[in-house]
């Protein structure tokens, strides 16, 4: 990587300065104090949290301090040289409009503009209010005026005292908007309707907590000097003539803006505290209002308002309605095709309509309408391909609406109330129900409605869903069963196997256990014949080799003493003692093969056989044969013994009893057993009457007990003159060669 030369580094120096400057010029303007409430109302949302702000300026708006019940909760208007801003007092104090105050506080994001939160304010003094801005009403409802202390000029349509303040509804460039001021003194609230005014105050907004979106906007005026009444209405508004109903909205030369009208009628159809409808010869008008005083179809009555428009038809806004005294009658409906309707004929009229019920809907009554508790009722009906509905605003109109069944023909007396488009289409119709006896039943519905056709295609398909449902169910529950089955028939066979494994375990443990009792036995039989056969050997050491070993000394020791005085005797002495020598060496080569049988354990056992076989023929006139045959292996020494020693006391029967000539030994090695034959050609006998233990003869009785300890079998094939065959078989397994292991390890044990 290249070295950077000095005028790069200066450079690269210089940019992390002016970072580093831009970054403490940040802060510094993050923690600075904002002075001016036009900065402030500049903040964008995501950054106006919690500035500091110290500001002077002038009450605009506060909360009378004569107010029973104060709403504000210390909040006002406060106006600088730059601009108004709100203000939110965390202490509920009330400064009055005109104080020159100190505001401090922290900036907040607000829900339609920013403002100080968190404010404390401290008054200097008092000052004037600033100058109100001219501003056109449209400027003002876009709430960019937003607590600013502006000027508008409208129409009153509505004063209401709410103390200590009056509330004007004002009408100006086809906007409404709620003005709060004082008490105009010695003036009537309604001498007040229809007045031209010229109104100066503070600007506030209603907006949507959530949406951060401008709903209205409000003014609040501080003083009585801020609300100047520009014309009034002069006379009574009553005694003006009396304008046809139809001539609402049509042509009139002298019509001044705001003026209000004198209309005349009979009532057709009332919503309380909403409005009324009028009927006279010309056409029908509807009529808005706020007077809750039942009226009765028939009643005349003289109403003032001002005209207006509503979905491009007329209609008398914010009217005053005086009974007449005149008797008044209900007029007759208008029979009405849907054909007569286009492009607003007939609207608000009483009319007489005709249509086939398609839908009914039941929907909670609004506030102010219908009956309270039950549920708004409406029906849909069509005629010449034209829809409309039919409302009910009064318990038995609501009712009887209830009763009607869909695919009914109607006839309906009641008030068209239709809205249009503005090239005059007829965009919805409406038919309001005054009374129940206002709607009649023309012709019933079919029994097989679609209605009724759908509730039992309803019906089938909750049926067939129900019989889907169960037949799964007990699917599944079947399911569930044969699962518990099978693991039930699973667990039962891996049980019947465990209990055989247990058994077969038990069965082989037991056998083995009782070869492992029977290699006890015989090593300790095995035990107790070596000790007799030690004790036997040490007698016969005593008795013989001793005896003859002193024999020979006491000769040895007379030869020498003849050995000069009668050599012939000395030398007979001398034979003795070899005589004595070669009795001893012969009686110490027997005791020597009594107590080790195989062979100095020199030999393997097959050759042990052999040897074993030889010394005890010795120089008989005996031929023998040994053969071996299978893979020879290793036997448990027990196995072993015991099969020498039946070898052995076979051999010597033969040489005391059969007088044979040949003697033939085989062993053979199978897989799992090892057989011993022993066959000679002697004088035979019969096997089942043969001398044994009663008559002293216990070679017989000796191989059987040592078969049996081996857990082996064995048989004697003989006949007189034919020769004898003596067969012995014994079973080899891991079992019995580990008890013969653990057997031999046992006498070594005890012998130890």
């Amino acid at each position: 990587m290249p070295i950077p030369d000095r005028k790069t580094k200066a450079v690269l120096y210089l940019c992390c300065f002016l970072m580093y400057v831009q970054t403490i010029a940040a802060e510094s303007m993050t923690n600075a104090v904002m002075t001016n409430a036009f900065d402030v109302l500049l903040l964008p949302g995501d950054t106006a949290w919690g500035r500091p702000v110290k500001v002077r300026g002038v009450v605009t708006a506060a909360e009378p301090s004569t107010a029973a019940k104060p709403d504000w909760e210390g909040r006002f208007f406060v106006q600088d040289a730059t601009a108004g801003i709100f203000a939110e007092d965390s202490n509920h104090t009330r400064p009055a409009p005109g104080d020159f105050v100190e505001v401090t506080g922290t900036t907040h994001p607000g829900g339609f503009a920013p403002f100080i939160s968190y404010a404390s304010w401290q008054k200097l003094g008092i000052a004037p209010l600033p100058p109100a801005k001219v501003v056109d009403i449209e400027q003002l409802m876009a709430g960019s005026e937003d607590s600013q202390r502006v000027e508008i000029t409208g129409t009153i349509r509505t004063a209401q005292a709410e103390n200590p303040i009056v509330m004007y509804e004002i009408v100006s460039g086809g906007y409404r908007l709620t003005a709060y001021a004082p008490p105009l003194e010695g003036v009537a609230l309604e001498t007040l309707i229809g007045a031209r005014v010229r109104v100066r105050g503070t600007a506030s907004t209603f907006f949507s907590g959530q949406l951060r979106q401008l709903i209205t906007v409000e003014l609040n005026v501080p003083f009585i000097s801020d609300f100047i009444v520009e014309k009034m209405e002069t006379g009574d508004p009553f005694a003006a003539p009396v304008l046809a109903l139809n001539q609402l909205g049509q042509y009139k030369k002298d019509r001044e803006l705001g003026e209000r009208l004198h209309v005349k009628g009979v009532v057709t159809y009332q919503r309380p505290g909403e409005d009324l409808f009028l009927q006279d010869v010309t056409s029908g008008l509807q009529i808005k209002c706020r007077q809750m005083a039942a009226l009765q179809p028939g009643d005349v009555v003289d109403a003032i308002g001002f005209p207006g428009f509503d979905h491009f038809l007329p209609v008398l806004e914010d009217a005053e309605v005086r009974k007449s005294a005149e008797p008044g009658q209900r007029p007759p409906p208008k029979e009405t095709d849907v054909k007569d309707l286009r492009g607003g004929f007939r609207h608000a009229s009483f009319i007489r309509l005709r249509g086939k019920v398609l839908s009914r809907t039941d929907q909670p009554a609004e506030a102010g309408k219908g009956y309270p508790g039950e549920p708004q009722t409406a029906l849909t009906l069509q005629e010449g391909g034209v829809l409309f509905t039919v409302e009910g605003f009064s318990r038995g109109s609501n009712e009887a609406l209830r009763q009607i069944a869909v695919g009914s023909r109607l006839e309906v007396d009641g008030i068209c109330f239709m809205h249009i488009t503005e090239a005059g289409n007829l965009h919805s119709l409406q038919i309001l129900l005054p009374a129940a006896g206002d709607i009649r039943v023309l012709q019933r519905p079919d029994w097989l409605t679609p209605v009724r056709l759908l509730e039992g295609l309803v019906i089938l398909f909750s049926i067939l869903l129900v019989a889907l449902c169960w037949t799964v169910m007990v699917q599944k529950r079947n399911l569930a069963l044969k699962g518990l089955i099978q693991e039930k028939t699973k667990a039962q066979q891996e049980l019947q196997q465990s209990h055989e494994l247990l058994e077969s375990r038990v069965a082989e443990r037991t056998k083995q256990l009782k070869f492992e009792m029977g290699a006890r036995k015989e090593a300790e039989l095995q035990f107790k014949a070596t000790l007799a056969e030690r004790t036997r050997l040490a007698r016969e050491l005593h008795d013989t080799l001793e005896q003859i070993l002193t024999g020979i000394g006491l000769q040895i020791d007379t030869a020498a003493e003849l050995a000069e005085a009668d050599p012939g005797a000395c030398k007979q002495r001398i034979r003795l003692v070899r005589y004595l020598m070669a009795e001893t060496q012969l009686e110490l080569r027997r005791s020597i093969w009594d107590l080790r049988s195989r062979e100095l354990e020199r030999f393997d056992f097959p050759e042990a056989l052999r040897l074993n076989a030889q010394h005890i023929a010795g120089g008989a006139n005996l031929k023998l044969d040994v053969e071996t045959t299978g893979a020879s292996r290793a036997l448990p020494e027990v196995t072993e013994e015991n099969l020498l020693r039946i070898s052995q006391a076979a051999v010597t029967n033969i040489l005391k009893h059969a007088g044979a000539s040949e003697v033939k030994i085989s062993l053979q090695y199978c897989e799992r057993d090892v057989s011993l034959r022993i066959t000679d050609n002697g004088r035979g006998f019969n096997p089942d009457n043969y001398s044994g233990a009663s008559e002293g003869h216990f070679g017989l009785l000796g191989i059987s007990e040592r078969v049996k300890r081996l857990d082996g079998k064995f048989q004697i094939i003989s006949s007189p003159g034919q020769g004898t065959c003596l067969e012995v078989r014994v079973p080899i397994s891991p079992e019995s060669e580990r008890a013969a292991v653990m057997a031999t390890e046992h006498e070594h044990k005890v012998a130890l």
